[in-house]
């Protein structure tokens, strides 16, 4: 595990180095260092699993302008994808459901915007996945296992820019998470907001 991490950290700081050279003749109004969040509906669909919960994601990152209208960048961030019921802050059911799969965990990779027009944008995400879960094996006899691996994470989506500094997006992500028998792999649609320095 160690191994891996240390080399998804050589990669994104390959990553982040490319960009620098295309970037020197390009305009910077759509670069610069950002930080976003998601929230929205979870669906698992895979072994025993035919559920949906709430999820969230928070991301930081920079983008480089390549172009008035691309820019392209590297992201890591954190998310929780698989047992939390925020309704239920306002009785006595749990917020935090030990049933469910507890897919969590971190994200590191590349992301891109493209801007139709001033304010309306299409973007796209994809890199590695270092996730932990809990959840019950495809057997006859299912087993409830805690697991972690590192897979990978992709996603696309397209929003509206309030500001240079401001946008609010929709989003769709996919979150592969298989090992041992048991598939924890998650959907997510999120409504996202987005802040850039």
């Amino acid at each position: 595990m160690k191994k891996t991490l240390l080399a998804l950290a050589f990669a994104t700081t390959g990553l982040m180095a490319v960009p620098t050279a295309f970037a020197q003749n390009a305009p910077s109004d759509n670069g610069g260092f950002f930080i976003n969040g998601n929230v929205g509906r979870t669906s698992i669909n895979k072994g025993p699993y035919d559920d949906h919960d709430t999820g969230y994601a928070l991301n930081g990152g920079y983008r480089w302008s390549l172009a008035p209208n691309f820019a392209l960048g590297a992201e890591v961030g954190y998310n929780d994808l698989g047992n939390i019921h925020p309704k239920n802050i306002f009785n006595s059911n749990p917020v935090v459901d030990r049933g469910k799969s507890q897919l969590h965990g971190w994200t590191a990779g590349a992301n891109a915007r493209f801007n139709i027009d001033q304010n309306w944008y299409i973007s796209g995400r994809g890199g590695v996945y270092s996730w932990t879960g809990h959840g019950l094996s495809n057997d006859v006899n299912p087993i409830r296992k805690s697991l972690s691996d590192t897979s990978w994470y992709a996603g696309a989506g397209f929003g509206y820019s309030f500001t240079n500094n401001v946008s609010v997006g929709l989003n769709y992500d996919y979150f592969n998470a298989k090992k041992n028998h048991v598939d924890l792999s998650t959907d997510m649609v999120s409504v996202s907001a987005e802040y850039r320095f």
